[in-house]
């Protein structure tokens, strides 16, 4: 419970964080008593200095607690448009309360004494405004806090490829891995010549039993401080007529090749005392999936690994995070097999796990992925889920596969 209240409070400065305990008491704990368990005839709800009373102030009470739960998000995730939202919210408050009293004071007075109640909260807007570049993006800055060198495995195509361009991007040499020689050997070079860094290509099949182990051993003179384990495999259809050995190669790409990769390569990341682990893993493994059984398995695996591995290893200055968007516009769909659909742009779901590197152990591309993901998960029995998701799969799944 330390760490985590660490993590919640670091950096922030403490009068933003007691609006952030404030705005989560509104959120969890007053507004749902105030909306479900506060009688009607006594509710009272109060929107720009306005007074409202009964059933109004119940229908009120709904976009005050999504005010509330917003807030809280953008201040632990350290959102961009809390920038405006935070000090214009705290403006209508500061009105709110200064019209509330001069009225109720009435006359000339009341132009006085309203001041008094609306002055905290006129100097919590201006703190609010004058650091709003609290909630500018913070720079990467992977170079300096992970050293030289990244490795990329799957780079040849889709989100690797994105992610090893912003990498480079942000001035790290990286280490670009995948089957495809000529895709890797132009990328190698668009990424020299636009950001003037270090590249070195290992074609290796991590489908192969021993890829994983002689991809480490390629790169084992290097110092490499971001492990991104971005290489997989899709394979979509019912689970009988698919075939047993691309099954297998699967799992191993997609299990086993990031379980050996970051083993070998975190040893040496404790030795230096910092180092990044990404894995790219998808919503897919936040729930049984029926059509895609074993890909949504194996990247539950790679969920659970990483999680796991961001409480272990973060006393030793490594950062571990599980990348899970949804479809994404790549080639995976048509190598996969299935029926093409629209899916996330490559470019800013990378952005978002390097962005993420080190928040958080994990996070979800996209907001209707993180309400299926987790709505769906809480609020729907097991049997009910996989029958939901079998029957949203079958519309991707070509007809003689399923």
């Amino acid at each position: 419970m330390r760490e985590w209240l660490f993590d919640v409070f670091r950096e922030r400065p403490w009068w933003m964080s007691a609006v952030m305990i404030f705005c989560a008491y509104m959120a969890f704990i007053y507004m749902p008593w105030d909306l479900f368990v506060k009688p009607v005839e006594v509710d009272q709800e109060v929107w720009f200095g306005i007074l409202f009373t009964g059933a109004w102030a119940k229908i009120l009470a709904v976009p005050h607690w999504f005010v509330y739960a917003a807030a809280v998000y953008g201040f632990r995730r350290r959102r961009s448009w809390m920038a405006f939202w935070a000090p214009a919210y705290a403006a209508q408050v500061a009105f709110g309360l200064y019209l509330w009293t001069a009225l109720e004071t009435g006359g000339f007075s009341g132009v006085i004494v309203g001041l008094f109640p609306a002055l905290p909260m006129i100097a919590l807007t201006w703190a609010f405004w004058t650091n709003r570049d609290y909630f500018d993006p913070k720079p990467l800055a992977l170079k300096a806090r992970y050293g030289d060198w990244a490795l990329v495995t799957g780079a040849s195509a889709g989100i690797g490829t994105a992610l090893a361009r912003q990498i480079a991007a942000d001035g790290m040499n990286v280490v670009l891995s995948a089957r495809r020689e000529d895709r890797l050997r132009s990328l190698a070079a668009e990424l020299e010549r636009e950001y003037e860094i270090e590249t070195r290509i290992v074609v290796a099949d991590l489908g192969e039993v021993g890829g994983a182990a002689g991809l480490a051993e390629a790169v084992a003179d290097l110092d490499v401080g971001l492990l991104v384990n971005n290489a997989g495999l899709g394979y979509a259809g019912r689970f009988d007529l698919l075939d047993g050995e691309r099954l297998r190669r699967l799992v191993t790409v997609n299990c086993e090749a990031p379980l050996v990769l970051t083993h070998a390569l975190v040893q040496g990341m404790r030795e230096r005392g910092r180092g990044g682990v990404l894995f790219t893993g998808s919503v897919a493994g936040r729930q049984p999936l029926p059509l895609h059984a074993v890909y949504a398995a194996t990247k539950a695996f790679d969920a659970q690994l990483g999680e796991a591995l961001w409480a272990e290893l973060r006393a030793s200055n490594i950062d571990v995070l599980v990348l899970e968007p949804g479809t994404v516009e790549t080639e995976f769909q048509e190598v996969a097999g299935e029926i093409p659909h629209r899916g996330a742009d490559a470019d800013q779901v990378a952005a978002l796990g390097l962005r993420s590197l080190g928040e958080q152990p994990s996070v979800i591309a996209g907001w209707f992925n993180w309400i299926r993901a987790n709505a769906a998960y809480r609020l729907t029995t097991r049997p009910i889920l996989a029958l939901v998701a079998g029957h949203h799969m079958a519309k991707q799944t070509p007809e003689e596969l399923r």
